[in-house]
């Protein structure tokens, strides 16, 4: 349409055709520390392409991300990550039969809603991001699904992430859903002073990278 989406792309060093990862940022926005994340991507043989829902605007104090993000427009962000999502099917350098998304707190909300909205991605990573419980949304997701979640996290109760991971298993979907102990809210990343955990966000790597190899480069 009208709109001009931004993102943030990282190729391997040598030519090739390789599997492709949206990443969707934090509340903060597109920040370096999701920019790193999608160097880490391309280094490891995909093609990543970190997308900017803020347009530009990254927060520098919670209660400005809180802010920007009430003002997204859910429409408007579902249009861009199905942009994304054709974008990469249309690079010469990407598999377009083979592309993931991962999202990390606000972004891995959107992330499942990726899933639910785009029938053909092949692979999703949920990392402490809101959860869907209807039916009906659930039952949309092809994809292979991979939830991130902290036990400890005050914003999305444990009970609930093991309530999505049995309905969705009961439609046949395949999903494994991770907590760690006495993990909180954005264990993953580095720069939440209150929240980082060094080992679990080790590990949760670890699965991430696992996973995505186990569905997208087999």
């Amino acid at each position: 349409g009208k709109d001009t989406v931004s993102g943030y792309l990282c190729l391997p060093d040598h030519k090739g055709v390789y599997p492709a990862v949206i990443l969707i940022h934090e509340w903060w926005g597109m920040n370096d520390w999701v920019k790193e994340n999608a160097k880490t991507f391309a280094m490891r043989g995909y093609a990543a392409l970190a997308i900017d829902l803020y347009r530009g605007k990254v927060a520098k104090t919670p209660d400005e991300a809180h802010e920007i993000m009430r003002g997204l427009p859910e429409d408007r962000t579902l249009r861009d990550l199905k942009a994304a999502f054709q974008y990469l099917k249309l690079r010469p350098e990407t598999n377009d039969n083979k592309i993931g998304v991962i999202g990390w707190c606000m972004g891995g909300g959107y992330s499942l809603m990726s899933a639910v909205n785009i029938t053909e991605l092949s692979a999703c990573v949920i990392c402490y991001g809101r959860l869907v419980t209807d039916s009906t949304s659930i039952n949309a997701i092809n994809a292979p699904l991979l939830g991130i979640f902290g036990e400890a996290d005050r914003g999305i109760d444990p009970n609930d992430v093991r309530q999505f991971e049995k309905d969705a298993r009961a439609m046949g979907k395949n999903v494994e859903m991770i907590l760690y102990p006495n993990a909180r809210h954005a264990f993953m990343n580095p720069n939440n002073d209150a929240g980082y955990s060094a080992a679990s966000a080790s590990d949760a790597w670890k699965r991430v990278f696992e996973f995505f190899d186990s569905t997208l480069t087999k």
